[in-house]
């Protein structure tokens, strides 16, 4: 990566950078707090409920509209996916649709293979030059009053979070379920920008440097098939083959059974036989 282009005028913000490297820190007080299993338990669970609010709520719901659910359904949505402190729903969508629309090109938001590692990682979020909400980018979603409140006070729920963990199991609760739970999620979910363009496998030739890689899928529950998601970025199932484990998928299908989500989107039986498709439908026509 030695020809990257990390973007000159932009620089991380005190009121970003300064709470994220403190969650880091904190999660030191494991050493300093009382050990018990729930607590651990609590971590765990958190991650995978927090890291679904990201990959059904802000990217295959929001970001992508892959599949229909009700307004409850997707505040409860959207409030799992503020929960993750990766800032307000409809900024996330809106970037993310940008990230789409130059993926690995002039404009990308974070390229490592144009802006290198630790900006595809981590600082493109926590830099200025990203900080406003892109709401021309997100008409579909910007109607919801709720959605634009969630937005405004991203905030808020994670506060809550914490300070319902320390209330129910104290300072053990508090720091392995919400610092080392969070510090774990930011860096699992920020592996799909800079490192699944970089290492797996290509199946499909898509205009990027997209790549499937099952460690990333197994860890972002679903995720890493990203060679398969940039080639047809709206279906709700990104592991395309039996054997391409999706977790976050087979919970939206269990949720259809019960009609929580519906018409979920399904890659074109033209790809599963491996035959070219010209692109993936526009954001616009979705």
């Amino acid at each position: 990566m030695s020809n990257t282009v990390v973007p000159k005028h932009s620089k991380l913000t005190p009121a970003s950078s300064v709470p994220f490297w403190g969650v880091h820190l904190a999660c030191f007080l494991v050493f300093f707090t009382e050990f018990s299993w729930s607590a651990v338990g609590v971590c765990v669970a958190l991650f995978f409920l927090r890291m679904f609010g990201i990959t059904a709520g802000y990217h295959r719901y929001f970001s992508h509209r892959s599949f229909k659910t009700g307004r409850t359904f997707q505040f409860i949505l959207a409030v799992l996916g503020t929960m993750s402190v990766q800032k307000g729903v409809l900024w996330w969508a809106a970037n993310h649709r940008i990230h789409h629309k130059h993926s690995d090109q002039e404009g990308d938001i974070h390229s490592p293979t144009r802006n290198g590692f630790w900006w595809s990682h981590l600082g493109w979020i926590l830099g200025d030059e990203h900080e406003e909400t892109h709401y021309d980018r997100i008409p579909d979603l910007a109607k919801y009053p709720e959605l634009r409140w969630l937005n405004e006070h991203f905030l808020v729920p994670p506060v809550a979070l914490a300070v319902a963990l320390y209330l129910v199991g104290g300072m053990s609760w508090l720091v392995w379920g919400f610092f080392v739970s969070t510090t774990i999620l930011w860096h699992a979910t920020f592996t799909i920008n800079s490192l699944s363009h970089v290492y797996g496998s290509r199946r499909y030739e898509t205009s990027d440097t997209s790549r499937n890689n099952v460690w990333l899928a197994l860890l972002t529950m679903g995720e890493g098939w990203h060679n398969n998601h940039h080639c047809f970025m709206n279906s709700t199932r990104q592991g395309f083959f039996w054997w391409e484990i999706d977790t976050t998928y087979y919970i939206l299908k269990a949720l259809s059974w019960v009609g929580v989500t519906r018409d979920l989107i399904e890659p074109p039986a033209r790809l599963l036989n491996h035959e070219p498709l010209p692109s993936a439908i526009p954001l616009t026509e979705v």
